[in-house]
């Protein structure tokens, strides 16, 4: 038994390399979320002021291990 998969979308979490301001991270979450990149942005720099420590791990994290997309 297969199951056809019409109505699934691939859809992968990639760095944004167009509209980058650092490394692409805010972008490419942005493009995923279909959410404006300025919020997603400026959602970043209060979290990065209210808990830098998290923000800045979770950040590099992200650099490192998100693909760039191809």
């Amino acid at each position: 038994m297969s199951f056809d998969r019409e109505y699934s979308v691939n859809k992968t979490l990639t760095k944004d390399m167009v509209h980058k301001k650092l490394s692409g991270v805010c972008g490419g979450i942005a493009k995923h979320y279909n959410l404006p990149r300025v919020a997603v942005r400026v959602g970043a720099i209060v979290s990065l002021l209210m808990f830098p420590v998290a923000t800045g791990v979770a950040y590099l994290v992200a650099t490192l291990l998100m693909p760039t997309k191809s």
